[in-house]
């Protein structure tokens, strides 16, 4: 059962199951957001719920409802 906007998450790992499992990963975010990845320093622009570093496949998570916030995003692991 879905849950709402209040799930709270330990991990960026746990960001990218719950995408995954609820079908969003591949789905286009209201709003595309420029990152600067965490592992390379490479900036690369996410436009789906789960995205990943061009350079060094770092794969990064966010739920929809808290895609309006950059600052919710998390990242999961390199290429999991």
């Amino acid at each position: 059962m879905h849950d709402g906007c209040s799930a709270h998450f330990n991990s960026g790992m746990d960001v990218l199951n719950k995408v995954r499992a609820m079908g969003f990963s591949p789905q286009a975010m209201p709003t595309a957001v420029t990152l600067t990845c965490q592992e390379c320093q490479t900036p690369f622009e996410m436009t789906t719920f789960e995205g990943k570093c061009p350079q060094c496949g770092m794969v990064y998570a966010v739920t929809p409802c808290h895609a309006h916030d950059p600052s919710a995003i998390q990242a999961a692991g390199i290429e999991v």
